[in-house]
């Protein structure tokens, strides 16, 4: 397989891990939608790389200037926030959600963190209320958001081998991230087990 078919396989796969983040976040807040934007390292803008929900059809590759939005603002920031009535937060982008086609009443966001700097951001829009589970909202939803981050981390390393020829230790490398991935991972009957399993049947791919 060429370095060319490698990597465009990697690509796919980080669609689908990205996908299967945003369908989970949805799926355990009984969400409108979920989405993750990946910021451009070159321009700063927010890009929509996953959506599950409103929006799903269309949005992939949409575009926003740096700091639009509550979403500009966690991945400035690097802190999740919780708007239970955008109207009422600063943060607000009322024209760049009315562009999408969908304008929501409430909004959850939590940073990507990749070597401690924000490189995307993970949303989920008009959760529903009847939802509760043992962990805050927030917190659920920063914890979906670090399985993408280690997810991506993953893929980043594995395109560098690709990269630099035939791995040995770039090989090595990445197996001992996906154990220090599968440590990280909830263990237990909580509502991120989903998520995990399927982060790391991606990542067991990937090594295949």
């Amino acid at each position: 397989m060429s370095v060319h078919e490698r990597r465009s396989g990697s690509e796919i796969t980080e669609r689908r891990l990205l996908q299967s983040t945003v369908e989970v976040a949805r799926h355990v807040f009984a969400s409108a939608a979920a989405s993750v934007f990946l910021v451009d390292q070159e321009t700063g803008e927010l890009v929509f790389e996953a959506v599950s929900g409103e929006g799903e059809k269309h949005l992939i590759g949409t575009r926003f200037p740096p700091g639009t939005g509550i979403a500009g603002w966690v991945a400035a920031s690097g802190q999740p926030m919780i708007a239970d009535e955008v109207t009422a937060v600063p943060q607000f982008a009322h024209d760049a959600a009315e562009s999408t086609g969908y304008v929501p009443h409430s909004i959850m966001a939590a940073p990507v963190i990749r070597e401690e700097t924000c490189i995307g951001v993970l949303e989920v829009l008009d959760r529903s209320s009847d939802w509760r589970g043992e962990l805050a909202d927030v917190d659920l939803l920063a914890m979906l958001a670090a399985q993408a981050a280690y997810g991506l981390e993953l893929l980043l390393r594995l395109r560098r081998s690709e990269a630099a020829g035939p791995a040995t230790a770039g090989g090595d490398d990445v197996h001992l991230l996906l154990q220090r991935i599968s440590a990280r991972v909830p263990r237990g009957a909580g509502p991120a087990d989903p998520t995990a399993l399927k982060l790391l049947a991606v990542a067991e791919e990937l090594l295949h």
